[in-house]
């Protein structure tokens, strides 16, 4: 009798921990207005045999404002201003433009950085993994560039966003010195492309 008392309160504790994860996400959204963070990603191929690594600065004021600013490999910025989402490859030294709307819709971006959740998503408890809590976020539209993201939470503060794009390929986002609630003026996320970029916009 004892045991099965102890098991049903582990259960319980479980769930309730797991619940949690998704009032942590909603609080989120709801609750930060804008954040800065250090951040390094990696994407697995579907085989799981390739990896890719690379590392930056993420910027976001809501609604639909963000910066990637990746810095290792290589330099790539990814901004919106609340209008357009542009990106420049500095390589290439080639910016591309599309409107917000497009760019995001039902999107991790779009998910961190927007002010529609449930509307747009389908929000399930996940168990606790890696010292983190979990929420799985599903988009509701089934043709979109992803299947499904993951987001960790340690206590209140975001830890991890985990993407699995339409083809299957995983790409692990974990932020480090996390700033909820930062002053970031507006047009810190104006872009202009530099003088002789090949601009293309659509």
């Amino acid at each position: 009798m004892k045991r099965t008392l102890f098991g049903l309160t582990l259960l319980c504790a479980a769930l309730t921990a797991r619940a949690d994860a998704v009032d942590t996400l909603r609080d989120f959204v709801r609750d930060v207005k804008s954040g800065r963070s250090a951040f390094s990603q990696t994407v697995t191929s579907t085989d799981g045999a390739r990896k890719k690594t690379s590392s930056g600065q993420f910027e976001f004021l809501r609604p639909g404002r963000f910066r990637f600013n990746y810095t290792q490999p290589f330099e790539q910025l990814i901004v919106a201003d609340g209008v357009k989402v542009w990106i420049f490859d500095a390589d290439l030294n080639q910016a591309s433009s599309r409107k917000l709307a497009q760019a995001l819709g039902a999107t991790p971006a779009a998910l961190l950085t927007g002010a529609s959740l449930d509307g747009d998503f389908v929000l399930t408890p996940q168990p606790a993994k890696d010292g983190l809590d979990w929420a799985l976020a599903t988009p509701k539209a089934k043709d979109g560039p992803f299947q499904s993201m993951r987001v960790g939470f340690k206590g209140r503060e975001l830890q991890a966003v985990e993407i699995v794009d339409s083809f299957g390929q995983r790409s692990l986002l974990k932020f480090s010195r996390f700033e909820p609630n930062v002053a970031l003026d507006a047009a810190h996320f104006n872009y202009t492309p530099p003088s002789g970029a090949d601009v293309i916009e659509q």
